[in-house]
């Protein structure tokens, strides 16, 4: 599959795009991406996704085949041909804000800001939502998971749980900016400069005829390194054949039975032998609340593998984001565009996103305003990140986004990092986003009267 086809996207962003170049609608655009609500359990969101987004903006194109498919589909029958000429020397030429990935994100707040000629943008709603919303779903749930184990090492399991090859590296990516140390994921590893981890699988032990001799040959290979699997059999007879043989590995696996209390006898046994620096890694059908149970039963264990609950979260496996319409320039003129059904009203007008803390650092609250409207000692959330097509800021290791998000979440006050219950962060919006909204309603309550009075 192309990687940066103008394909991508649903079938009814290319009829509108070619029913604004056939009717002569020519139109500068502002498209927001934000999220309406968040899903139960979730007190905010980590932003995440960005730098594959950006990627597919500067490189999108329309091959010569794909337009020869177009071409040919019933729906553009009608269609002339200047259409099929605009996209074979198709370009995005927009300008995009966004906040940075790592960056915590409440209801309402654009994440990601385009400015862009209306086809341009109409265009990339599909793989822009599809991108930042599968990563910043994986990034939010990373974060949870990693306030749950108190400071514990926690790395991605969930390569094997993902709905695709590229969902398992675009989830131990995002995985990594909500806070994993590492990932099992080798090709993650290469692609983004993650940290990998692996220790062996119960094949290894089974392959072998005896369990000792599973365990010496592994640190014969792995001198250093070796992380060997105890519950193969049986915990205790395995911890004991290790111990007997005199060869420390670096840590050992538990990833079945009653973690808690198998961990604390496998640490008194490491501990007696004199081995306090082998770690303890547990795994196995593991979340943020089995962890918290674990530790609050004084579980010993070191670090955690997470896999199927990270690459796909069942209590939160999709996210509300939208991307709407907000400001529309033609012909000299610039007015505000609003959804206005009651269960769906979005704010016109391009906004900026301000953060206020209080004097020692701690998050306040976020402020929604228009872009133009003073920050009144507030923190702006979107930067610019693409001007013209081209992007304006280098490209950010996804360890600078992981730091990020770390530092945002130590800022959070603790009653909105709960796991185990939702407290609402306080978001408002100005007078002015408010004002424009009325605005709005009234334009559009107004043509309506208008028409229904054949004028």
């Amino acid at each position: 599959m192309p990687e940066h086809s103008g394909l991508l996207t649903d079938l009814y962003e290319l009829t509108m795009a070619a029913g604004y170049l056939q009717t002569g609608f020519d139109a500068r655009a502002t498209f927001e991406l934000f999220v309406r609500h968040l899903p139960p359990h979730r007190n905010y969101l980590v932003a995440a996704g960005l730098e594959q987004g950006l990627e597919f903006l500067e490189n999108v194109r329309f091959s010569s085949k794909e337009i020869d498919y177009l071409r040919h589909h019933p729906v553009f029958r009608h269609i002339r041909d200047e259409f099929y000429d605009y996209l074979s020397t198709f370009r995005f030429t927009g300008d995009v804000w966004a906040m940075p990935e790592g960056s915590l994100v409440f209801p309402g707040e654009p994440m990601l800001r385009i400015v862009a000629p209306i086809i341009e943008g109409q265009i990339m709603e599909t793989y822009l939502l599809s991108t930042l919303s599968y990563q910043t779903m994986i990034a939010s749930k990373a974060a949870r998971v990693v306030t749950a184990a108190q400071g514990r090492q926690i790395v991605d399991f969930g390569a094997r749980r993902a709905h695709g090859s590229q969902a398992s590296l675009l989830a131990a990516r995002a995985a990594s900016i909500g806070g994993c140390e590492g990932t099992s994921n080798v090709l993650a590893g290469q692609q983004f400069g993650m940290t990998t981890y692996g220790t062996q699988a119960h094949s290894w032990v089974m392959a072998h005829e005896d369990e000792a001799v599973a365990f010496a040959k592994f640190l014969d290979a792995f001198p250093d390194a070796a992380v060997l699997l105890l519950d193969t059999y049986d915990v205790r007879s395995a911890i004991k054949k290790i111990i007997a043989m005199k060869r420390k590995p670096a840590g050992v696996r538990l990833d079945s039975g009653d973690l808690a209390k198998d961990s604390r006898w496998v640490r008194r046994e490491l501990d007696r032998a004199g081995w306090n620096d082998v770690k303890i890694f547990a795994s196995g059908d593991l979340d943020e609340t089995r962890i918290a149970a674990l530790l609050k039963k004084g579980a010993a264990i070191d670090a955690f593998g997470v896999g199927t609950a990270l690459a796909t979260p069942g209590d939160a496996p999709h996210l509300n984001l939208v991307y709407k319409l907000v400001k529309i320039e033609r012909d000299g003129e610039a007015r505000g565009a609003a959804k206005l059904t009651e269960a769906k009203v979005t704010y016109p007008g391009r906004k900026q996103v301000f953060r206020y803390s209080t004097p020692k650092g701690e998050y306040l609250r976020d402020k929604i305003a228009l872009d133009d409207e003073p920050a009144a000692g507030g923190e702006p959330l979107l930067i610019e990140v693409m001007r013209g097509g081209k992007r304006t800021v280098p490209q950010v290791p996804v360890s600078d986004s992981r730091a990020l998000c770390l530092a945002n979440l130590a800022r959070l006050p603790q009653k909105y990092r709960q796991i185990n219950r939702t407290a609402e962060y306080p978001v408002i919006y100005t007078t002015d986003l408010e004002s424009m909204l009325e605005k709005v309603r009234k334009r559009v309550r107004g043509s309506a009267t208008r028409q229904s009075h054949g004028d």
